[in-house]
């Protein structure tokens, strides 16, 4: 069984194309989409659709529930993207029955998956959808002991956009410090599957992970994409900040 795990599309239809294509190269058998499919990139129904029809299972994000609910704790650029995001999912594109399918969609989103030793989240195992798990937080071992008391084995999470590997002994491992492999032994481990449309470790491709569970292995994966016609998109549209165009070339 070969799963591709891809979390924080945000809108960035060209990075989803680019990462879906990956996918169907490398033979994988499901995917599953770890939250954040739209806020601040302007494709949200495009992406909504293509997580609609390829993905066996999808987890709330905090941007996917912020276009539902009231807002919490969102700066002024993220706050303004959710305020036009949710205008661009009632327009459409779509008949009524289209547009409603996809608030639905969003509405029904569980919080979490859990499938035997995996645990599949947005954010961290204590807090499925808003908390952040930094890769500093190797220095706060109180944290950490609580974050991996609250899993059987596996957690895989998003929404830091910082890709890479936690492991019980307060030690981080970026895909470059592991050469893009890891293997699951017995040890529990936390990994962050990175993000697909708005990379922030100063590498600008996308990035997921396949988790291999015939070979007990995850691999990440980085796909380049034409992120210039994204930040195009973003700079023509007056109620998205020039800024997030911009941080799409810089992958931070």
């Amino acid at each position: 069984m070969k799963r591709a795990l891809i979390s924080d599309i945000h809108g960035n239809l060209e990075a989803l194309q680019a990462v879906l294509a990956d996918i169907k190269d490398n033979d994988v058998d499901e995917i599953y989409c770890l939250g954040d499919i739209i806020g601040y990139g302007p494709n949200p129904c495009e992406c909504l659709d293509l997580v609609m029809k390829h993905c066996q299972v999808t987890i709330l994000g905090n941007h996917d529930q912020a276009a539902l609910f009231d807002p919490d704790g969102f700066n002024p650029v993220a706050l303004q993207a959710v305020y036009w995001t949710r205008d661009q999912l009632d327009r459409g594109p779509g008949n009524s029955d289209t547009v409603n399918g996809r608030w639905d969609f969003l509405g029904e989103l569980p919080r979490f998956c859990n499938d035997g030793d995996y645990m599949f989240v947005h954010g961290s195992p204590r807090d499925p959808t808003n908390e952040y798990v930094f890769p500093e937080y190797v220095y706060d071992q109180r944290k950490l002991e609580i974050l991996f008391g609250k899993l059987e084995r596996y957690c895989f999470m998003g929404h830091t956009h910082l890709p890479g590997v936690f492991t019980t002994h307060c030690e981080f491992f970026s895909p470059d410090e592991c050469n893009h492999q890891f293997a699951l032994g017995d040890e529990k481990l936390m990994i962050n599957v990175g993000s697909v449309g708005q990379p922030r470790d100063d590498n600008h491709d996308s990035c997921y992970v396949i988790l291999s569970t015939n070979d007990s292995k995850i691999e990440f994966r980085r796909v380049a994409y034409d992120f210039d016609t994204t930040a195009e998109k973003i700079y023509q549209e007056p109620d998205l900040s020039n800024m997030l165009g911009d941080r799409l070339k810089q992958g931070r």
